[in-house]
């Protein structure tokens, strides 16, 4: 299942830029792991913004968020930067052309 994650990183205001930058220098390093074992098909940085997007490949929902819970920004207690988590499952649009087949005979 394909599923796009999309996140804002919010630097706390008590955190140094050096322990900030560490922990998602981290968490960096663990995506671009996962990207080489084929879990995330991509991730991107948005340009001008503390915003990750990632495609993910994952079998379920269950394996989906132990992985999420797994990451380097969980594990070590920074989850709290991670905020306005969004995850949409994504659907091949081919099979939703199919279904617009059936939906368009009423």
């Amino acid at each position: 299942m394909l599923f796009m994650l999309k996140v804002y990183i919010d630097k706390p205001a008590h955190t140094s830029n050096k322990e900030f930058y560490s922990v998602w220098l981290k968490e960096s390093q663990a995506a671009l792991e996962a990207v080489k074992a084929g879990a995330i098909k991509g991730i991107w940085k948005t340009a001008g913004k503390p915003i990750v997007i990632a495609i993910l490949d994952m079998p379920n929902h269950d394996v989906l968020d132990q992985a999420i819970h797994q990451l380097p920004i969980w594990k070590l207690g920074y989850s709290h930067v991670a905020k306005d988590i969004e995850i949409i499952p994504l659907r091949p649009y081919e099979n939703w052309a199919e279904d617009l087949k059936t939906l368009a005979e009423g």
